[in-house]
C-alpha cells in the first residue's frame, strides 16, 4: 500500500501541495485530476520518491519512501513521464531492458532472463513487432506503449513468462495521453485497463482528461491549487458540482451504454466567471 499523509511543497515562496492526503492499495487504479498547475505532477513525483516534500510523508508497506534504497524502490515502483527524449539513438530493445537496470548488479549486463522479461512486457503492450526499430522512429502512440513496457519489465521481479508471475507493483503515470490523438488515447486507455485486470499492479494516473479518467479509473483524487477537493469512487466523485469546483465550467455527465462508463461533456463557462477570465 502507497500512502500519502498530509504533503506540503513549495517551489521557493510558490505553493504548491497545502497538505495532500491519499492511499493506492495494492490493486488500486488511481487517477488524479486537476486543471494545469494545481501539483499533480508534483504528486506523482513525491510518490514515487522523486521529490521530498517539505513537510508530510509518503510510505510504501509502512516504510518512509525516502528511507528505501533508490533500486530496491525502483523494484516496486515505476513510472512513466509525460515525454521520453533520449541522448543516443536507442532500438526498443534497448529501451525496454532500461527497465531491467534496478535488477542487475554492479557491472552486470542483461541475460537471458532479462531478454525473456523485456519481451514479455513487449508483447503485453502489443509492441513485440517493434523489437529492433530506433525509438526515434516510433509515433507518438508506440512510443508511449513501448516506455510502459519498460516500466512493466522494471516492475518484473520472477522472472517473467506469465501475466501471473510478474504481477505486483505500482504504475505512476504522468498525463500519458496528452500528446496522443484519439485513436492511441483509446489504445492507451485499454492498454492500462488490460494490464490493471492481468498483471495485478496498481496503477496511477495524473490526467486533466476527464473522459480518459472515467473510462480508466476506479477512484478519482480531484487537486485543486495544491489541495484535494474530492476523493473516491468515480462513479460518485465524477459529477456535474465536483467539475465545476474544479474546473469552473458547466458539464452534462452521463453513462454512455455504448461506452460504458461514464461521458463528460463541457456545457460552457459561467458568465462571471468567463468575464474574469477575459479581463
Amino acid at each position: 500500500m502507497l500512502s500519502a499523509a498530509d504533503l506540503r511543497f513549495a517551489y521557493g515562496e510558490a505553493p504548491v501541495l497545502g497538505g495532500v492526503s491519499l492511499t493506492v492499495g495494492s490493486r488500486a487504479l488511481v487517477g488524479i485530476l486537476g486543471p494545469n498547475g494545481s501539483g499533480k505532477t508534483t504528486l506523482l513525483r513525491m510518490l514515487a520518491g522523486h521529490l521530498k516534500p517539505d513537510s508530510g510523508s509518503v510510505t510504501l508497506d509502512g516504510r518512509e519512501v525516502a528511507s528505501l534504497a533508490r533500486t530496491a524502490l525502483a523494484r516496486r515502483m515505476a513510472v512513466v513521464p509525460q515525454e521520453t527524449h533520449l541522448a543516443f539513438d536507442y532500438s526498443v530493445m534497448e529501451m525496454v531492458l532500461m527497465g531491467r537496470y534496478p535488477h542487475l548488479g554492479a557491472f552486470e549486463l542483461e541475460g537471458p532472463r532479462d531478454l525473456a522479461i523485456a519481451r514479455d512486457a513487449l508483447a503485453a503492450t502489443h509492441t513485440e513487432t517493434l523489437e529492433a526499430r530506433s525509438f526515434d522512429t516510433l509515433s507518438g502512440g508506440e512510443k508511449q506503449r513501448v516506455v510502459i513496457a519498460s516500466a512493466l519489465a522494471q516492475l518484473d521481479r520472477t522472472g517473467g513468462g506469465t501475466a501471473r508471475e510478474a504481477s505486483g507493483g505500482i504504475l505512476l503515470l504522468d498525463e500519458p495521453t496528452a500528446s496522443l490523438d484519439i485513436a492511441y488515447q483509446l489504445d492507451v486507455a485499454a492498454l492500462l485497463k488490460r494490464l490493471w485486470r492481468e498483471r495485478e499492479i496498481a496503477i496511477v494516473v495524473s490526467t486533466h482528461d476527464l473522459n480518459f479518467a472515467a473510462s480508466v479509473c476506479e477512484e478519482l483524487v480531484m487537486l485543486r491549487e495544491g489541495t484535494v477537493i474530492a476523493a473516491g469512487r468515480t462513479a460518485e466523485i465524477l459529477t456535474p458540482r465536483h467539475i465545476h469546483e474544479l474546473y469552473g465550467v458547466e458539464a452534462d455527465v452521463r453513462l454512455h451504454q455504448a461506452a460504458g462508463h461514464l461521458t463528460v461533456v463541457p456545457i460552457g463557462r459561467p458568465a462571471a466567471q468567463a468575464g474574469r477570465s477575459a479581463s
